[in-house]
């Protein structure tokens, strides 16, 4: 029974992890914004060699999932600083309209479908990655809000490559995935590591983050 209690309360929000999650998810807003921009400007030379291509720059819009589960380490981190974050960028402006809102969504809960797989699972056969914020949970939901950004776009009535033929939907979905990866979950998770090395997040289990094995 101590135990149980214990965990429970380690996964309940507290008022600082709130406040940092929204901190997170505004900064995310702007980077949104700012990635939107300079996306339209890289996505022109991508769209004239192949098309699908632009799924290597949706990474950017993905961070703040992962960057706010990394630090803040409780449930539904992710999609609360990826759904915020999207509001942030409707709010500033978006040329995406309202859909920027479920994208934000659906990212959201890709990367928070990993963490709660990989890390929050009670199973009775853990997985090696059970209860650890390595590079490879980092990239793993990274991956994910890759794949579920891509399958929005290919598949939703609002999807802006819905037209395209099945392969090309394929390499696109891929496309973004990778970008999740490298650019949300590798990025993310080195940030993590250099912010724990400052001391600013001593009110958090990431705290340790810089010490923490990178794979085990």
């Amino acid at each position: 029974m101590t135990t149980v209690g214990t965990k429970k309360t380690g996964y309940t929000w507290r008022v600082v992890d709130i406040v940092v999650a929204a901190l997170i998810a505004i900064a995310g807003g702007v980077i949104f914004w700012a990635w939107s921009q300079g996306a339209a400007l890289l996505s022109a030379p991508m769209n004239a060699t192949y098309p699908p291509l632009t799924g290597l720059i949706a990474g950017g819009w993905m961070i703040p999932a992962v960057l706010g589960m990394l630090i803040i380490r409780k449930p539904g981190a992710a999609l609360f600083c990826e759904a915020v974050a999207a509001t942030g960028e409707l709010m500033m402006g978006s040329q995406y309209g309202t859909t920027v809102l479920i994208s934000g969504v659906l990212q959201g809960l890709g990367a928070e479908l990993v963490f709660f797989l990989l890390v929050y699972g009670n199973f009775k056969y853990k997985s090696f990655l059970h209860q650890k914020y390595n590079l490879i949970t980092a990239l793993l939901a990274g991956a994910a809000a890759g794949l579920f950004c891509g399958l929005n776009d290919s598949f939703m009535p609002w999807g802006w490559n819905i037209a395209y033929e099945p392969g090309d939907k394929l390499a696109y979905i891929v496309f973004c995935a990778i970008s999740g990866a490298v650019i949300a979950g590798a990025v993310s998770w080195a940030a993590t590591r250099g912010l724990a090395k400052t001391g600013v997040l001593s009110a958090f289990a990431s705290r340790k983050a810089a010490s923490e094995p990178v794979f085990n």
